[in-house]
């Protein structure tokens, strides 16, 4: 079976190898990356049946017009991959005060996620990239009113989607199947090599449990799930997750924050 499936951040590292991976299985790949250079090389590299759409992540309004672009190109997408992901940047706070690690990381998932969902079929998937790195989430940080260090900005948006990602699969039992994953520790990514200056792990760990997640079977009914690469299985995310007032607090943070900036 053929599938659509779109993955942000695809131009390098895991998103790119996990395209070119369900490309050559056949799978119809819609790229995502913030430069158009960039994406007709990654087109290129992946081959294929294969389309690409341009946005910047970090605004919100440009989020909105990935998805009416996507949806005006396609009546059914069958898997969303919400690969893309922050941990430094040059300019961290944003023009509005916010975060650009809770922006990309945490907000602009969920916004895409919820514009592409009429489209997504009751038997499709949402895979949310997490991290073993999860801290308890500080909402006014989220807000914007607090600053953050790098680490501690993207620990706390990495338990922030690993959230959402649980509460909103609870007011979806007949689907989309919505999934958390930590890809693995240290893979051989741009972000990895940037920020901790080491070669890291064979990528293939990462792109392989994507995929996995998105079309395997033993995730079908693990809707709500955090899976761990690290340890190969599905386990309980960090105790933040698990805290009912946490967790609302930070789902009426989300909301909040993107009613402002409708």
């Amino acid at each position: 079976m053929t599938n659509t499936i779109l993955i942000t951040g695809s131009t390098d590292g895991i998103g790119l190898l996990t395209a070119k991976k369900l490309a050559a299985a056949g799978h119809k790949i819609l790229l995502h990356g913030r430069s158009t250079t960039k994406l007709e090389a990654a087109a290129a590299d992946v081959g294929g049946d294969v389309e690409t759409y341009a946005a910047d992540l970090s605004d919100l309004t440009a989020v909105r017009q990935l998805a009416q672009d996507v949806r005006s190109d396609h009546d059914q997408l069958d898997v969303l991959i919400n690969n893309a992901g922050v941990l430094k940047a040059p300019k961290v706070v944003l023009e509005d005060g916010r975060d650009i690690r809770f922006v990309v990381n945490t907000l602009a998932p969920y916004l895409l996620t919820d514009l592409l969902l009429p489209i997504i079929p009751g038997a499709g998937r949402v895979v949310n990239l997490s991290s073993a790195a999860q801290a308890p989430v500080n909402v006014a940080a989220m807000r914007g009113n607090v600053p953050l260090a790098d680490m501690d900005a993207y620990a706390q948006s990495k338990l922030a989607i690993t959230i959402w990602t649980r509460e909103w699969a609870k007011a979806l039992p007949d689907g989309p199947v919505m999934i958390a994953v930590n890809p693995g520790s240290l893979l051989t990514s741009k972000m990895v090599k940037e920020c901790f200056g080491v070669a890291g792990n064979d990528l293939s760990i990462g792109a392989d449990i994507l995929i996995d997640a998105a079309l395997g079977a033993r995730f079908a009914d693990a809707s709500g799930a955090y899976f761990d690469n690290d340890s190969g299985g599905f386990a309980d995310p960090h105790p933040g997750a698990l805290d009912a007032h946490h967790a609302s607090d930070v789902m009426a943070t989300i909301k909040d924050t993107l009613c402002q900036t409708d």
